[in-house]
């Protein structure tokens, strides 16, 4: 299927290779053959499963060409010279591995499930070609707030309850168990939600909030200051912690034996 453009014509190429005359694909550019060429090796290269892009990777480029077959002004012409260009080629026997018939638009194959199933299972266990940075199509993109929320309603309790895939996974079912963040990662996210990275920089909560969250909390048994979760935390369990202001201060103090109380 031919991309978008704004060209008034084109042309119908064949791949064939060099040492043979029969075509094994038929196609139609506004480009040059060449160049539309290229371009079906590098998408070869990526690992899409069709029967050309199959073909084409059993071969050394060298041994391959794209012959321009037929010049044709105006689009809707060119998209009926390659169904004609493909039909021609299939009467003299030419075993063209086209799925479709050709033409313009979304006009081609029509997949049978046995299709899919086969194109599924080609495709289970596919490692996933990851292009980071400039080199992603939509690397400094930014999806619309309508979309945002479009897929976050559409996404809204599909992971919840017993639709979690990790639901009921406690530690070493759970695909978390065991996992440690490096430190890089652990400065990176820190750094990332310090200041107006954090979502909350900035907000106050309402009146009718803190009422909430205080209602919420009354009769739970906690400290009643500092000083007191000092002394639980520290003094009763004999541990000294040198960021605690209480045990700095404690530190500071002269401490008085029995043996000194008794002398005196």
């Amino acid at each position: 299927m031919m991309e978008p453009t704004t060209a008034t014509g084109g042309l119908v190429y064949g791949i064939r290779l060099r040492r043979e005359v029969e075509y094994r694909y038929v196609g139609i550019t506004t480009k040059t053959a060449s160049r539309r060429f290229h371009q079906h090796l590098r998408v070869a290269a990526e690992g899409r499963k069709t029967p050309l892009y199959d073909w084409l990777r059993k071969h050394d480029p060298a041994d391959l060409i794209a012959d321009e077959l037929d010049w044709i002004e105006g689009l809707p012409e060119l998209g009926r010279a390659e169904i004609e260009w493909i039909s021609y080629l299939r009467r003299e026997g030419d075993r063209l591995l086209n799925l479709s018939d050709g033409g313009l638009g979304p006009t081609g194959v029509v997949w049978t499930e046995e299709m899919r199933e086969a194109a599924s299972i080609r495709g289970t266990g596919r490692k996933g070609l990851s292009r980071p940075g400039p080199e992603n199509p939509f690397y400094g993109g930014r999806h619309s707030l309508e979309q945002r929320g479009k897929w976050s309603q559409d996404r809204k309790g599909t992971y919840s309850g017993a639709d979690n895939p990790n639901f009921g996974k406690f530690g070493a079912e759970h695909p978390g168990f065991g996992h440690t963040m490096s430190e890089e990662s652990r400065r990176a996210l820190s750094d990332a939600r310090k200041g107006p990275g954090n979502p909350n920089f900035g907000k106050k909560l309402s009146a009718e909030t803190r009422a909430k969250l205080s209602a919420a909390q009354k009769g739970k048994p906690k400290p009643a200051s500092q000083r007191s979760a000092h002394t639980r935390h520290h003094t009763n369990k004999g541990i000294e912690n040198a960021e605690c202001s209480y045990c700095i201060e404690d530190s500071a103090k002269p401490s008085f034996s029995a043996e000194s109380e008794s002398e005196s």
